[in-house]
């Protein structure tokens, strides 16, 4: 194995560790804050529920890839993390002030609201990772 990948491969493990940490972190918070519980719709097979969690998973882990991509300490990482985490917590607010019954519809197993917040947070995930190109 080349010297170089060896030489690399202690950052590549601290961002992917940090990464790790940090998308864990954002899962704990978003299940918390929304009021339902998305594991046990999903274990109960609630397409809605999937689809609207996923979409805020990809739309968080978006910007934190980039940040991986460009930054220069762990430290970067973790505030911009903090930063992409409150946008997609804001993301999620404006979904359900747009749509009111979005607890009783991802209850409900309806997909298209689920789908809304699903594209919602990735737009918004999109947007916020080329806004942390620097």
């Amino acid at each position: 194995m080349p010297a170089h990948f060896l030489a690399t491969l202690p950052n590549f493990l601290a961002y992917l560790g940090a990464a790790a940490v940090l998308l864990t972190a954002f899962i704990a918070i978003y299940l918390f804050i929304t009021p339902y519980d998305e594991i046990r719709l999903i274990r109960e097979n609630n397409v809605a529920a999937a689809v609207s969690l996923s979409g805020a998973v990809l739309g968080f882990a978006m910007p934190i890839a980039n940040v991986i991509a460009h930054s220069d300490t762990l430290l970067d990482l973790a505030v911009w993390s903090v930063i992409a985490g409150l946008v997609q917590l804001a993301a999620w607010g404006v979904a359900r002030v747009a749509l009111p019954r979005l607890k009783e519809d991802i209850g409900a197993n309806r997909i298209a609201p689920a789908i809304f917040v699903a594209a919602l947070s990735l737009s918004v995930g999109l947007i916020n990772a080329a806004c942390m190109t620097y």
